[in-house]
């Protein structure tokens, strides 16, 4: 199954050292899902890995051994550090998807994970008990999916709103202002920051910067050769140091850093 990087750090070069698949949901669910995910591990004999991920705008439940939690957008890269044997079952929602089974502002999650238990009325250990007893993938999308169906609230046309901006930014490389956003929205920027709040957890401009730059490291980790002011100007940027710092802040090094990490593995 070939799969897009997900927001994955240099994918291409990481691949080898985990194997990672994603699974449609039901109709019924896809409402509010985009899709599970499972990430698989056999480092036995080897070093230790830590694989990066950009952030994006989506709340994520993760069930792992001690772990299992629902964690809500983040605005830096983080990393998960890969040892031994593993694996990990997630399940990804939708931008705006995760707000109406709790009706709480989704930016109140900014590090402060919600349980399982909470929101779907399941003891986690007994979850990661169920998850991790076996390797059928397609058993575990149908035991976590029966857990949210049981507590599936009325579909919100706000979340198919978002969708609809949130794809357009990603769409749009020329997007840089949240100003456009609201333009092409017909919406008060007021009202647009608002709605994000609640239901996104990050602001529209946050969701902007962080397509942009997930655009310029994909486009790096798939060429040898760089051309940093074209790359800038093509996403928007018209000044190249500007396009650097906001590189630096969600990545963690310059793009000219990044590419040489990447040519060295």
């Amino acid at each position: 199954m070939s799969m897009p990087s997900l927001g994955i750090i240099n994918f291409q070069q990481s691949g080898h050292k985990f194997q990672l698949c994603r699974y449609a949901p039901a109709d019924d669910v896809a409402f509010f899902v985009r899709h599970y995910w499972v990430v698989r591990w056999d480092l036995a004999g080897k070093d230790p890995y830590t694989q990066h991920v950009i952030p994006n705008p989506c709340v994520n439940l993760v069930v792992e051994p001690e772990r299992t939690a629902i964690y809500g957008p983040g605005k830096e890269k983080y990393g998960h550090h890969l040892e031994g044997q593993g694996s990990v079952f997630g399940v990804k929602f939708k931008p705006g998807g995760f707000y109406p089974f709790v009706k709480e502002a989704v930016s109140s999650m900014l590090n402060n994970p919600l349980s399982v238990e909470h929101v779907f009325g399941t003891d986690s250990r007994s979850l990661e008990a169920q998850v991790f007893s076996h390797s059928e993938d397609g058993r575990n999308v149908h035991l976590v999916e029966q857990m949210i169906r049981a507590k599936l609230p009325a579909q919100d046309d706000q979340v198919t709103l978002i969708n609809r901006m949130v794809d357009y930014v990603y769409e749009q490389r020329d997007i840089t202002k949240v100003e456009a956003l609201c333009e092409h929205f017909q919406m008060n920027i007021r009202t647009l920051q608002r709605l994000f709040d609640q239901y996104v957890g990050v602001s529209p401009k946050w969701v902007i910067k962080i397509a942009r730059i997930q655009n310029a490291a994909e486009t790096t980790d798939g060429n040898d050769t760089h051309n940093w002011t074209k790359l800038s100007m093509d996403l928007g940027y018209h000044d190249q140091s500007h396009f650097i710092k906001d590189f630096k802040s969600v990545i963690g090094q310059t793009p000219e850093e990044y590419a040489a990490l990447k040519r060295a593995k």
